[in-house]
């Protein structure tokens, strides 16, 4: 019972821990917890919008329903195998990436997840505000200017209060979100399943194998690379003698069941009607309202919200260690609050200014999946040389025996994003026109090829990274573990 009271009352505390290890006595917990930030992050209805975003790349349902399994599970298995360094080394994933950067040359991938994360939280509370305008105005309840507003202000709040409390009242929000938005989740598909017409998305023509894999590499981008820098900031509180393979199975099996499942519908919603696939493109979320009965539309929105608000809390929590990792000194709450407000500015220039929501969100998610992609290869290559847990005092010296800046990561980092953007197009974002580059000297068709929207530098820069790491990173790890384990920890920075 004591214990019991202790997590409560822990959970209406500001949670202190920012950089630094995760003592002995404060890991708790199976690889079996991680279900629940993992799903709840990934339970969104957002997800059956997914599902008109793939066939938006010219490809027939089974096509599509391929590309969302490989997509889905591979990116998320890239998570779980990331999430075993958290189990580890007991610090966040931007800090054990200083084993493989060096603690300062690892400023670079820091600022780039940082980057990344605050675009999702962004994006995320933005979908929030506009899937509740919408079901308002459906209800005469209005849905203007005032509506967005308000709803700004609530899905604002509450994603902030979140990221500044920390990880035991994520852990048991998200355990909340998990059940209540499966349960509505569930009744939504009920409910609008006889708009599925099965005649209609079997009919739906193949596309070529370019745009097949244009639709794989944006299922990997929009659901597990969207992850991967924050894959250990969860882990990191369990014990050290925890399972690996538990630790990589719960984390990719949380956060893949339910865009798993809720693709599938998707794609059949899509299919079934040419209008509601449009429509997704400029409110994914807001789209799906139209097919529903009045009565539902207020639970519609709660399951929209939290579903949103369960990803967002996760992205504004390692956002904010992300910008520590950066090199910012104050504490982990204040990082977590300047991130909010940034998220915030940002809702209100897609909710109010911003048009063509898909091509830009695209083109946020390819362009910065491709160093991101990088920075995973790297990653997960320099965890599968070392037989040894982390020197935890050491990632937090830069004389000690990860280095400062080495070079080897860093320009592989940047060789292999200046490929991967080589690449890559965003025709629809029209400041990313630049891309593409690489297309027509290597003969690919240039920029209006076949191959110009296949995504090629996402998976190029991911191996790039990779198998540049196990071929000049070996007698770097090997000679890391060859030293004498640090002496004390000395404190976070």
């Amino acid at each position: 019972m004591a214990d019991a009271q202790t997590s409560r009352s822990r959970q209406l505390q500001v949670e202190t821990h920012g950089l630094d290890v995760i003592a002995d006595a404060e890991r708790k917990g199976t690889p079996r917890t991680l279900f629940w930030p993992w799903f709840g992050a990934n339970v969104s209805i957002l997800g059956l919008s997914y599902g008109a975003f793939a066939l938006g790349f010219g490809i027939s349902f089974w096509q599509a329903l391929v590309a969302g399994v490989i997509g889905i599970v591979f990116s998320f298995l890239l998570c779980g195998f990331i999430a075993v360094a958290g189990k580890r080394g007991s610090a966040p994933t931007m800090v054990l990436s200083r084993a493989a950067y060096g603690v300062r040359g690892n400023r670079l991938p820091s600022v780039i997840s940082w980057v990344l994360t605050v675009g999702w939280e962004t994006v995320l509370t933005a979908l929030a505000t506009m899937a509740t305008a919408t079901v308002f105005d459906r209800l005469s309840w209005g849905g203007g200017t005032e509506t967005k507003v308000v709803a700004l202000i609530i899905v604002g709040a509450l994603i902030v209060v979140g990221g500044v409390m920390g990880f035991d009242l994520i852990m048991r929000l998200q355990t909340v979100i998990t059940v209540v938005t499966a349960v509505l989740t569930v009744v939504y598909i009920a409910l609008v399943a006889d708009h599925i017409h099965w005649s209609t998305v079997s009919a739906v023509p193949a596309g070529s194998a370019q745009e097949f894999i244009g639709a794989l590499v944006f299922m990997m981008t929009g659901f597990g690379l969207g992850w991967v820098n924050a894959a250990a900031d969860y882990s990191r509180y369990l014990p050290r003698s925890s399972s690996g393979r538990g630790v990589i199975g719960w984390t990719t099996f949380g956060a893949s069941v339910a865009p798993l499942l809720l693709l599938v519908f998707g794609l059949m919603l899509a299919g079934s009607s040419s209008t509601l696939n449009k429509a997704v493109a400029a409110d994914p979320i807001g789209a799906l309202t139209t097919i529903l009965p009045t009565w539902f539309l207020v639970p519609f929105a709660v399951v929209a919200v939290l579903g949103l608000v369960g990803g967002a809390v996760l992205d504004i929590y390692s956002s904010g260690l992300a910008l520590l990792s950066a090199g910012l000194r104050v504490p982990r709450y204040l990082a977590a609050l300047v991130d909010g407000v940034l998220m915030i500015a940002g809702s209100i220039y897609i909710v109010f200014f911003a048009d063509n929501f898909l091509g830009q969100f695209m083109g946020f998610l390819t362009t910065l999946g491709v160093p991101i992609a990088a920075w995973c290869g790297i990653m997960l290559a320099d965890l599968a040389l070392r037989r040894r847990d982390y020197d935890e005092a050491d990632l937090f010296r830069p004389a000690g025996r990860y280095g400062d800046v080495p070079l080897t990561p860093l320009l592989l980092t940047l060789a292999a994003t200046a490929i991967g953007w080589g690449l890559v197009t965003n025709t629809a974002a029209s400041w990313l026109s630049w891309q593409g580059y690489l297309l027509d000297p290597l003969g690919l068709g240039g920029k209006s090829g076949a191959w110009a929207y296949a995504n090629l530098g996402v998976l190029a820069a991911l191996a790039l990274g990779f198998l540049g790491t196990l071929a000049l990173g070996r007698a770097r790890v090997r000679r890391q573990e060859e030293q004498a384990p640090s002496p004390e920890a000395v404190p976070a920075v």
